[in-house]
């Protein structure tokens, strides 16, 4: 297993900027996501550690040892492709063993990890099948197979995923963890797909415009992001505008339109009393409140303006109505996630929000 650094890493396409400044470390046996929308730079990342790409300025490195100057054939990395580039002439068995006939390994050895690869993503029994003949699960096992088999030091994944319906991503996603975990590979995962590095991510980084905005294990940044992009982008949140009125090292007061909230104190960022900041609460951590004296909670009045019931799940439009003027403010929307929900709540109805301090999440402008 090899570390991967990024040491003030930058990249450009003529005059567009798409990595700016990145420095990063992978540990070793690492299963780390780069996440972002399109067009943030992760794939450009992703293609410098494999060799396709060279950094304008700063390092790539396995190990602490450069590698900018080391072709792609030299780096010993295994890439699975968006689109699987599988060969098309070739057979399960031919695609999978293709990359050990390259490296010149021996007739027996070869047929060796080629049907151990196979075995390794249940594909055995189709050895002799042609692309055209698989599913698109079975041709994403096929390039994971072909990546694996020649042991990399470092496993790359180009949003491996993207190209399947929607139970199959959710099964590939198993599929893919149960794979690193068995191999304990360094692998880097490439997805602007927030429910993919959530749910399998050892730790993701974030990326916006070329540029890192956080990185941390998934619960981490999903529960304290540390700006707003990062909010928004992983999961749905809703944003109350305030001014920080006092803080200590437990608790924090944001005075607002609809009061006074309470937030847990979860960093050890520099704040300053007056200062503007956005409270973000997560659509799960608001729930209807039937005691509207719980001296725990942050206590929201609103009226609900829509339901949708998704199962699982129930979503609802609530307008938050303490000290509203004549014109609704935008941020006075917000979402409300009931699991679980037993019967339907009329649109209409006045109803009170509560959320607990913890869940409360402030963010600097």
């Amino acid at each position: 297993m090899i570390s991967v650094q990024f040491q003030n890493v930058s990249k450009a396409f003529g005059a567009n900027l798409v990595v700016k400044d990145l420095s990063l470390e992978i540990q070793p046996g690492e299963l780390f996501f780069l996440l972002g929308p399109s067009g943030c730079g992760k794939t450009t990342c992703l293609r410098m550690v494999a060799g396709f790409l060279t950094p304008d300025a700063g390092t790539v490195s396995f190990d602490q040892r450069a590698m900018n100057a080391v072709p792609p054939h030299k780096r010993n990395a295994g890439m699975v492709f968006q689109n699987y580039a599988l060969w098309p002439h070739l057979s399960v068995k031919g695609n999978v063993e293709y990359g050990l006939k390259v490296r010149k390994v021996a007739r027996e050895e070869r047929e060796r990890r080629t049907r151990e690869a196979l075995e390794m993503v249940r594909l055995e029994k189709f050895a002799d099948r042609y692309p055209n003949q698989l599913s698109g699960g079975q041709q994403q096992r096929v390039a994971l197979a072909r990546a694996l088999v020649v042991r990399p030091d470092v496993l790359l994944l180009d949003e491996p995923l993207s190209n399947l319906d929607a139970q199959l991503r959710l099964e590939m996603r198993a599929e893919i963890k149960r794979l690193h975990n068995e191999r304990q590979v360094t692998a880097i995962y490439v997805t602007h797909d927030q429910n993919e590095a959530l749910s399998i991510a050892d730790r993701v980084a974030v990326l916006r415009d070329g540029e890192l905005q956080q990185v941390g294990a998934p619960r981490e940044i999903y529960r304290v992001p540390r700006t707003r992009f990062v909010a928004a982008f992983l999961g749905e949140t809703n944003f109350v505008p305030g001014v920080l009125k006092s803080f200590d090292a437990r608790e924090m007061h944001i005075e607002t339109a609809i009061g006074v909230l309470r937030a847990a104190r979860q960093d050890e960022q520099s704040w300053s009393e007056g200062q503007n900041v956005w409270c973000s609460i997560r659509p799960e951590t608001l729930r209807l409140e039937n005691d509207a004296q719980n001296p725990a909670l942050n206590l929201l009045p609103a009226i609900i303006e829509s339901a949708t019931y998704l199962g699982e799940t129930e979503q609802l439009g609530a307008r938050l109505t303490q000290n509203e003027g004549a014109a609704s403010e935008d941020w006075r929307r917000v979402k409300v996630s009931i699991l679980n929900s037993r019967q339907s709540l009329p649109v209409g109805q006045n109803c009170v929000l509560g959320c607990a301090p913890e869940d409360v999440v402030v963010l600097a402008e």
